[in-house]
């Protein structure tokens, strides 16, 4: 671990921490100026990674961004791709001419590998954060059932990180050979693996020391700050857009909100670190049920792709060409929180205006009002609980 230190007038020591420091997940510079072990000020600074990813997204045709997409948070590349191809649909069907009806079959797919993909990242998610506080085991048990998952996805897809999959109209093929039942049998093994994990690391009294009653986020401070998703719902937000703005199949879908408190600890803050932890753990019980759910619901394959209730894509290519004129913002449940995109038409094959929104740039805005008052190991703690990815905030 390399650190610059600086002698400072008022006996303050200033530390970087990274960019290429493995607590900080990514290219994430921490400016912290610390009195010994206390934290008196920490400034994040970004960039490192940006690509000009959402120029670039104005310079190619709308069904060419797709693979983009995957890299504004590779973690979770199904959901990614989700967000901008329902954002692209909804311009569409803003016309009647270019309206268009996604197959049941391929509404399935989506939001079947969408919610198993959300099982991944809250995997990794969790099992970072109990590394970051060292315990090294956990983080292997995560890594194993995500595995599992990107076994699922390369056999339909043929990519294990960015998949390229779900695509403008539906989903770029079909569900493998005996997808359905590969699912279950791993949905079947993952909730007593989840059990074994949280007999490892939940109830642990060294990890819950670690974490409960750490950098609290008060209800009141998270909306204000903008916060979304896991973080925003562990300061007791019952706030889902899965539930309050469904999209795709989700208003058929039975499922709970996880929000903080759930432990019940004394020695726990109702949105500290602790309570992000639990609710992403929790999410993953939920979307277990979302998967079973919505393989009992899918219709069986069609012969024909673009089949309105067995196909599993429509093909929308001359629609593309000549799109509605206007602008319109869609926002999606992804991993990390809310993903929006505000794309405006110019009616050509290229967006004149694309912008994404996501959960990890809100996340990183509160950072600053979070540390003073920490100890230099609790920062580690709070990045870990955030659970931020760094090409959500480097667009």
């Amino acid at each position: 671990m390399s650190h610059e230190i600086q002698e400072q007038n008022d006996d303050l020591i200033t530390i970087n921490m990274g960019p290429h420091h493995p607590s900080t997940h990514g290219v994430l510079r921490l400016v912290i100026q610390t009195d010994g072990e206390m934290v008196k000020t920490c400034k994040p600074e970004i960039g490192y990674l940006h690509r000009s990813i959402e120029k670039i997204g104005e310079n190619l045709e709308w069904y060419q961004f797709v693979p983009y997409t995957d890299r504004v948070d590779y973690v979770c590349s199904m959901n990614a791709n989700l967000a901008y191809c329902l954002g692209v649909e909804a311009l569409l069907n803003t016309k009647p001419e270019t309206a268009v009806e996604i197959p049941l079959r391929a509404d399935c797919i989506r939001v079947l590998f969408a919610e198993l993909n959300r099982i991944s990242s809250h995997l990794v998610g969790v099992g970072a954060a109990a590394m970051d506080m060292g315990a090294y085991t956990p983080f292997l048990h995560g890594i194993t059932q995500r595995e599992f998952i990107n076994d699922i996805f390369e056999k339909t897809c043929g990519a294990r990180l960015t998949y390229n999959y779900i695509c403008i109209g539906g989903v770029m093929r079909d569900l493998h050979q005996g997808a359905e039942a590969e699912i279950r049998a791993f949905l079947d093994q993952l909730e007593p693996a989840m059990h074994s994990f949280n007999a490892l690391i939940t109830t642990n009294t060294i990890f819950r020391g670690r974490y409960a009653g750490v950098a609290p986020i008060s209800r009141e401070k998270a909306i204000a700050y903008g916060m979304v998703g896991p973080n925003l719902r562990a300061s007791g937000v019952d706030w889902d857009l899965r539930r309050d703005r469904p999209y795709g199949i989700y208003p058929k879908l039975k499922f709970a909100v996880p929000v903080g408190g759930a432990y019940g600890g004394s020695k726990g803050v109702l949105g500290d670190c602790y309570d992000r932890y639990i609710v992403r753990l929790l999410e993953i019980v939920e979307s277990i049920k979302i998967c079973r759910q919505v393989l009992d619901m899918m219709p069986p394959p069609a012969e024909q792709a673009d089949d309105p209730v067995g196909g599993y894509r429509v093909d929308v290519t001359k629609k593309l060409r000549t799109p509605p004129k206007g602008g319109i913002y869609t926002r999606v449940e992804n991993p990390r929180g809310e993903t929006g995109y505000y794309l405006v038409s110019d009616g050509s094959k290229m967006p004149y205006r694309l912008k994404i929104r996501t959960g990890s740039f809100t996340s990183l805005s509160i950072f600053e009002t979070l540390v003073p008052g920490l100890m230099v190991s609790d920062v580690v703690a709070l990045i870990g609980s955030l659970d931020i990815v760094l090409p959500e905030v480097d667009r």
